[in-house]
């Protein structure tokens, strides 16, 4: 498998809204993060859908390292 690009150390903030759907890069390439743009074609990389349960911030994780994908679980402090 690839290595995943840090796009930033640090959490992107995002108001989502509740019922919709969000596809959050994991490779760490898109140019539109913390969402996936396609920049992942041709790698072993797959966007990861997030539905939003309820219309609130969510602070997406931007270095690709968390233990739970799609949110921020503070790892980004340890790269």
């Amino acid at each position: 498998m690839s290595a995943r690009h840090i796009a930033q150390k640090g959490p992107i903030p995002v108001d989502v809204e509740a019922g919709k759907s969000y596809f959050w890069c994991s490779c760490g390439k898109s140019s539109n993060q913390p969402f996936c743009d396609g920049s992942h074609q041709g790698s072993d990389f797959a966007p990861v859908k997030y539905e939003a349960e309820e219309t609130k911030r969510v602070f997406f994780c931007a270095c690709k390292q968390s233990s739970a994908p799609v949110t921020c679980d503070g790892t980004h402090n340890t790269l």
